[in-house]
């Protein structure tokens, strides 16, 4: 992966107030973190950066990091974490990962697919993406920005796993081999669909008449309950005027 230029400048408004006031003077929030080194607060110009994930493939992004008026002006560092606005899209908050060169890192790459299957093309499969994502693992200077597979292999009911991806040299791909990654489904039919449609109605059926059905549950245990507290309080009286008779003849037995 190839580094691109970024200068960041210290930051002081801190916390949600200082944050909206940098992103209304056309700057973003960011922190640098890394093993050696504590979080550090800093702040980017939007149009910079907006421009460089603008001209990526994805926002994995190695930088060549220049951080203005500090001691060490030069670093190297990953976009780990971008946060955007739901609404509008615009980037709102920066993690930067501070790295070495010689130490390997690991990144989540986006995954491509290169030519048409022959699924698709002669069976009119469709082409499935399982995992858009794969987690790998290499030097800096070695980070794929994307991973292409090659799908033109691929007939009806086929895939391509993790295990069959051959990754770029440095390259560790990291997670099961046997996960499928893209694969070739076979056409559905409107018998399919509609069988489809009417099993996705009985299950709500299905959950209301559980639901009835516990709640009606419920009322009996309640009733179990009551009538077994009843059935205990019972005897509890029995045994109080039992006693209460015993005591009355006592004191007649004592006069004769």
């Amino acid at each position: 992966m190839k580094t691109v230029p970024l200068t960041a400048y210290p930051r002081s408004l801190a916390r949600r107030p200082g944050a909206k006031k940098l992103r209304s003077q056309g700057r973003i929030p960011a922190v640098i973190y890394g093993r050696q080194i504590k979080p550090q607060n800093v702040e980017v110009k939007s149009k910079d950066l907006e421009d460089l994930i603008h001209h990526s493939v994805s926002e994995n992004l190695l930088l060549d990091l220049a951080v203005d008026q500090d001691a060490r002006p030069k670093r190297l560092a990953l976009v780990k974490q971008v946060q955007h606005h739901p609404l509008s899209g615009k980037v709102l908050h920066v993690d930067l990962h501070e790295v070495s060169e010689s130490e390997k890192v690991t990144v989540t790459v986006p995954v491509e697919s290169v030519g048409e299957a022959a699924g698709v093309k002669t069976g009119g499969g469709v082409l499935e993406h399982v995992l858009h994502k794969l987690k790998v693992r290499a030097l800096p200077k070695d980070l794929p920005e994307v991973i292409h597979v090659e799908v033109s292999h691929l007939e009806i009911g086929k895939a391509v796993h993790i295990g069959d991806i051959k990754p770029p040299p440095g390259v560790e791909i990291l997670g099961d081999k046997h996960i499928s990654v893209l694969a070739v489904a076979a056409p559905v039919t409107e018998a399919q669909e509609a069988a489809a449609e009417a099993a996705s109605t009985v299950p709500g059926e299905v959950e209301m008449i559980k639901e009835k059905k516990e709640e009606g549950e419920g009322a009996a245990p309640v009733a179990a309950k009551a009538a077994d507290k009843g059935a205990a309080k019972a005897p509890e009286k029995g045994a109080a005027k039992t006693e209460e008779k015993g005591a009355e003849k006592k004191p007649a037995e004592k006069k004769k």
